[in-house]
């Protein structure tokens, strides 16, 4: 707003202010990051509150620490709608994450995406970018002529007059240098019948740029518009697609389905910077040997890793698969992949295919073929080197069952540098955990290793003991259930807790040794966890309460999240112990809850004095504030006690949470981040704890404490939050 002055009055006129493009990219990147979980979140479900307020540092849970993301989103929409400044500053964040969740959705997104041959065909393309190329460097280099000449500088540009433009197009032969001065050029070939948009794009601006540097050095030329969003990509998961509720029959959801491998690799062509994929069991039929080809083959593991060291030009190669080689080249490395729950015989045989292709040596135990032929692989296999993909940081294979550890093995092994890993409920073997414990290069921060029934107590306890990979770990799960019970022995585990570099060194902040046989000794033998923030403790039979409450007293206070699904003899409520009343039973188990764990933890300690004026109360001995309980446990305590009460998930896991302690990060304390447990009944976070208590079980997937499965996409580990079917393998489902 500004102002213009008039004869007889001020009349006020709008102006619009311009700002650079940097400022405003920058603007719309700190909002796509509110709705990022911060490094050290609050453990709680995000909590929406009707307010201006805002964390003034973390963990806090009111003030949330992070946005909705459907707010985050619906900013960056409307900030599009402002002016053509801050829809290009706000295109790239509002594409920056997709997740496909309706199947109408996702055939739309195929749609504006991929590349549709049939429609627009690839010589249309190349003749309209490379006649708006030509436009944009004509127009720059009149720009600079003019420019030139108002400041009187025409000397300095009379190479303008004279520059030959071409009259409408740039001839595709200069697309690509001669090859005479390149003996191995990389261009668009003419037998390419799919190539990517933003390769010919690519090569249309590598081409106009030659040419302009060459005849007007110093002239600024644009890049060519490419009107297809799929280079902002870089996040792409199916957590929340479904296709149930939509009556299709069998024989529909067979021979018709929606995400189908070809659609798949279409979408991943057209997506050069795509850092994250996620899939799940109701779309891992589309993952196919193409489309796993497009997502890990991109980056440096198209660089030339993997195939013969000499001799490459004498080999025989497709002009197809070296074009597709040459294109994912120029792609970004894939930083995460969680591959929850795909268990498809397309996926397990696309799985086999990729690692026999890629990973696995050739095998020369095939007699078939004279000698020439068995002479030659034998060759091939000296000149073979190993095919590894250092840009990957953080892998889920959680609940990929069905494939054979002589697969499982080479595939994990060929990441050297991951630092998530989640191996929950797959068929690892100790022989693969002995080779991923003498990699020289791996470190890795997070770690699930929950039900694999085939590892041995001395194989886990080798690798977290003598490995240097586990020494900086920060999150460790290695749960077990009634089910599939811990392979861990009683005189390994002392072991582990005494030497293993994770637990000496004091840096776990999650833990999960669920049907470990933990008892007092061990647990008196555990060096001291200031940093550990979740605990389980689930299905140990004998372990006393008592000994549970005094380890988390001295040695874990900062504790707030604690497991007893069937933990101890004194929280049976007479399901394994027979009984001669049921009933007190049930009333002795609430007692001895409340009695061993919530009073001596979660209260303060007494004070009486008749001589001193009040004075603030001491804080309690721990942080303790949730407690998982089996369901037989959660039915006996009732309406819960006091200000605590009983939350139930999606699935078949509960808990015990004070509604009146959480973290609160005000503005004004001076204090920063604080937990506190004096929350008055109309705090808005009460009311939403009250809330979710009531609604017994008909809640988001993404409510729950202590998480089974490891956020793999955000990198934010075993601490982190997801819904969708992510989010009920968390905090839904029982194992």
């Amino acid at each position: 707003m500004s102002t213009a002055l008039t004869s007889t009055h001020l009349q006020p006129t709008h102006i619009e202010m311009q700002f650079p493009p940097e400022l405003l990219y920058a603007i719309c990147a700190h909002v796509y990051t509110s709705c990022l979980l911060p490094n050290e979140p609050s453990l709680d479900p995000l909590i929406i509150i009707q307010d201006d307020r805002i964390p003034t540092a973390h963990p806090s849970s009111v003030p949330p620490g992070y946005w909705p993301e459907p707010v985050t989103r619906r900013t960056l929409a409307n900030l599009c709608l402002v002016n053509h400044a801050w829809y290009e500053g706000a295109k790239p964040w509002l594409w920056h994450k997709l997740e496909v969740r309706l199947p109408r959705t996702w055939l739309s997104l195929v749609e504006e995406i991929a590349w549709n041959y049939d429609e627009e065909t690839i010589d249309t393309v190349m003749g309209k970018t490379i006649k708006a190329a030509t436009r944009a460097a004509l127009d720059s280099a009149s720009a600079l002529s003019r420019q030139g000449e108002s400041f009187g500088l025409e000397g300095s540009f009379n190479f303008l007059d004279t520059f030959d433009a071409p009259d409408t197009t740039i001839t595709p032969d200069l697309l690509s240098p001669i090859p005479s001065r390149d003996p191995s050029p990389r261009r668009l070939r003419p037998k390419s019948k799919s190539p990517a948009r933003w390769k010919i794009l690519k090569s249309i601006n590598d081409a106009i740029q030659h040419v302009m540097n060459t005849r007007a050095p110093g002239v600024y030329v644009p890049s060519p518009k490419d009107p297809r969003p799929g280079r902002f990509v870089r996040h792409l998961d199916f957590n929340h697609f479904r296709t149930i509720g939509m009556r299709r029959s069998v024989e529909e959801g067979v021979n018709s389905r929606f995400v189908t491998g070809d659609r798949v690799q279409a979408v991943l062509k057209e997506m050069p910077n795509l850092t994250a994929f996620g899939a799940t069991e109701y779309m891992d039929g589309a993952l196919t040997l193409p489309v796993l080809n497009e997502l890990f083959m991109r980056g440096a593991p198209s660089g030339g890793r993997g195939r013969p060291t000499r001799g490459r030009a004498l080999m025989e190669c497709h002009d197809v698969e070296e074009e597709d080689r040459e294109r994912r080249r120029e792609c970004k490395d894939l930083e995460a992949v969680d591959l929850t729950g795909c268990v498809s015989a397309v996926f397990v045989n696309a799985f086999t295919d990729f690692v026999n292709s890629h990973i696995i040596p050739p095998s020369d135990s095939d007699s078939s073929g004279d000698e020439d032929d068995l002479n030659r692989r034998r060759h091939r296999n000296v000149l073979y080197e190993p095919l590894l993909f250092p840009g990957l940081r953080r892998l889920g294979l959680r609940g990929v069952k069905s494939i054979l550890p002589r697969y499982l093995g080479p595939f994990v092994l060929s990441f050297p540098n991951l630092t998530h890993l989640e191996l929950s409920g797959t068929r690892l073997t100790p022989e693969i955990l002995e080779s991923l414990g003498q990699s020289p290069n791996l470190r890795l921060k997070s770690l699930a290793l929950a039900r694999c029934i085939k590892l041995t107590s001395e194989s886990i306890k080798r690798f977290l003991v003598d490995s240097p990979v586990t020494s900086e770990l920060t999150e460790l799960n290695l749960y077990g259930d009634m089910t599939y019970v811990s392979p861990i022995q009683e005189n390994d585990l002392v072991e582990i807790v005494t030497l293993a570099p994770c637990f000496v060194n004091g840096n776990l902040v999650y833990l999960d040794l669920s049907s470990a046989p933990i008892n007092r000794d061990i647990l008196a033998k555990m060096k001291p966890f200031p940093k550990l923030r979740s605990l389980g403790l689930s299905h140990i039979l004998h372990l006393e309460l008592k000994a549970v409450s005094d380890f988390v007293r001295d040695k874990a206070p900062n504790v707030e999240i604690l497991t007893l699904v069937n933990t101890s003899p004194e929280l049976d409520c007479g399901i394994r112990l027979a009984a001669m009343d049921p009933r007190s039973s049930i009333r002795q188990s609430t007692i001895a809850l409340h009695t061993h764990v919530i009073r001596p933890l979660c209260s303060p300690p007494f004070s009486f004095s008749l001589t001193q004026g009040p004075t603030s109360p001491e804080p309690p001995p721990s942080k303790l504030r949730v407690i998982e309980l089996s369901t037989a446990m959660l039915g006996g305590l009732g309406a819960g006690a006091g200000s605590w009460r009983i939350i139930k998930s999606k699935g078949g896991r509960g808990w015990y949470v004070d509604t009146a302690s959480a973290w609160v990060a005000e503005q004004g304390t001076g204090q920063g981040s604080t937990l506190r447990r004096d929350l008055p009944p109309t705090h808005p976070y009460r009311i939403e704890m009250e809330n979710l208590s009531s609604a017994n079980g008909n809640v988001s997937s993404g409510v729950g404490w202590h998480a089974r499965k490891m956020e793999i996409l955000h990198g934010h580990g075993m601490l982190g939050r997801e819904d969708g079917l992510y989010g009920a393998v968390s905090f839904a489902y029982q194992g």
